[in-house]
């Protein structure tokens, strides 16, 4: 039997449901995770928001620990949830991580007031909580993406869900900033996260689906088109072993590990510590800051946009091999914001605008590492991207934990410009030095252990998935049968 070849499938579909399902998904969470810089600056200056609510007098370590908390329980649950993925489902294990965020998110506000004078310890102790629900979901990302993705349209697609990242970090540096300025004040910056948060979990349990052979909504044509597309690459609907000792013998996996903690390195250092920075060296108030904040991050958005329509234009004329346009996205991404880091350090609050563009540059080219070698483990192993993410992210989970002290360990005074310049530089040190050995060792080639074969044989014909009929012919299938699902055999 020949193989059903489907060139092109419905223009939107489901598969594009569950991206946009994805990027809410990263929105909300990046929305509660990233909306405390902004909180801290509120609750410990509350004579520029709203002063009718609480005041914390918070000193700088005290502060850089709440910062940092997040990744104290975030770094634990890395691996677990790559493992919870694989065998509960992405639909699962992502809902009860969003769950847990966003009802942690929501009770913030009256739990901090209970301690006194410990409500700084109580702020870390839910943010641990949090770090341990998040750490749940990123893995199954690429996952979901692995399994629901044409191959032809997976870079695209998954650029498109990782723009979460962006919107999620605007709402929560910028629109946080307005909040707090409310009449809801500090708490309501909680409970709209965590409110956002829980709708959300409605919406994922009524429109996901594992994998695109369940799926109650799926046409006929969008699933054969997908299934026979990734049949041509890889089965990722069967699960096979993992095999622990070729991924941790691989040069590529490091290097790929490697260039990500350099990445978030330089990116939770800049992400976390802006408001911060704009309020002791350039002195804006806590309205402007917000705004300036999140400015980065829409640039970051725009910028992420045309490096996927370039991506996608490359790749479609055959201009580009992929692993040379990841390399050189990636280049971009991270050796630009090395230098412009670097002058940001040497302005002071008479050049305030030319910090603010800078530091807007700095993030607004940093959006292609998702392109660049965020996507990276679904080149190496489409079969167990979520092992490798869980892996690269227990890794990069450490340095945005670590980074937050560090920087709190040599800014002691906030408005110390010198203690600011040594940051930055340190952080563009980290950039160069993780891309240009990702430029040496780095590759887009799926490995030889992401196929079944390398561990159990040589390979079979037949790719099943979880209920398995054969297709007798694409013209007298009934379109709509969700009873059946589809074995495509090779010629």
């Amino acid at each position: 039997m020949s193989v059903s070849v489907f060139t092109k499938g419905p223009v939107l579909g489901i598969r594009h449901v569950q991206v946009l399902l994805l990027f809410l998904c990263i929105v909300v969470n990046y929305m509660s995770r990233l909306n405390v810089s902004v909180a801290v600056v509120a609750m410990t200056h509350a004579e520029t928001t709203n002063p009718n609510f609480d005041e914390y007098s918070w000193n700088a370590q005290q502060k850089s620990y709440i910062l940092s908390s997040f990744y104290w329980g975030y770094i634990i649950t890395q691996f677990p949830g790559s493992y919870m993925c694989r065998k509960c489902g992405a639909k699962f294990t992502m809902f009860i991580s969003t769950l847990g965020s966003s009802f942690l998110s929501f009770v913030t506000p009256i739990c901090i007031p209970l301690g006194d004078g410990a409500g700084w310890q109580i702020y870390c102790a839910i943010r641990v909580l949090q770090g341990l629900f998040q750490g749940l979901f990123y893995s199954c990302i690429l996952e979901h993406l692995a399994r629901w993705s044409p191959v032809e349209e997976r870079t695209r697609l998954g650029a498109l869900c990782h723009t979460g990242i962006e919107i999620g970090t605007i709402l929560a540096m910028g629109v946080t900033g307005l909040i707090a300025q409310s009449s809801l004040g500090w708490p309501g910056i909680s409970y709209i996260s965590g409110g956002l948060g829980l709708a959300w979990c409605a919406v994922w349990l009524l429109f996901a689906d594992n994998n695109p052979t369940v799926s109650k909504f799926i046409s006929a044509d969008e699933l054969r088109y997908i299934l026979d597309s990734q049949i041509r690459d890889v089965c990722v609907h069967k699960k096979i072993s993992i095999p622990w000792k070729a991924i941790f013998t691989s040069v590529p996996f490091f290097a790929l590990m490697i260039v990500r903690s350099a990445e978030a390195w330089g990116y939770s250092t800049i992400q976390a510590e802006i408001p911060s920075y704009l309020q002791g060296v350039l002195h804006m108030d806590i309205k402007i800051n917000a705004f300036f904040s999140a400015l980065p991050f829409l640039a970051m958005f725009i910028i992420s946009y045309v490096y996927l329509i370039s991506t996608d234009v490359l790749l479609k004329k055959n201009w580009m091999k992929l692993a040379v346009l990841r390399k050189t996205i990636n280049s971009i991404a991270m050796w630009i914001p090395s230098l412009t880091i670097v002058a940001v350090g040497f302005l002071d609050e008479t050049q305030k605008t030319l910090a603010i563009i800078l530091m807007t540059l700095t993030i607004g080219f940093n959006g292609g590492v998702t392109i660049g070698s965020g996507l990276n483990t679904i080149d190496l192993s489409s079969n167990h991207a979520g092992i490798l993410i869980g892996i690269v992210n227990t890794v990069v989970s450490c340095v945005s934990l670590v980074t937050p002290l560090f920087v709190g360990a040599i800014v002691t005074d906030a408005t110390d410009r010198f203690q600011w310049k040594m940051v930055f530089m340190i952080s563009a040190a980290v950039f160069f030095l993780g891309n240009l050995q990702f430029i040496f060792f780095g590759t887009s080639k799926t490995q030889v252990w992401n196929h079944e074969y390398f561990l159990s044989g040589p390979p079979s014909l037949e790719c099943p998935t979880e209920k398995v009929a054969p297709v007798k012919s694409i013209e007298t299938d009934p379109p709509n049968d969700r009873k059946n699902s589809y074995i495509f055999r090779i010629a």
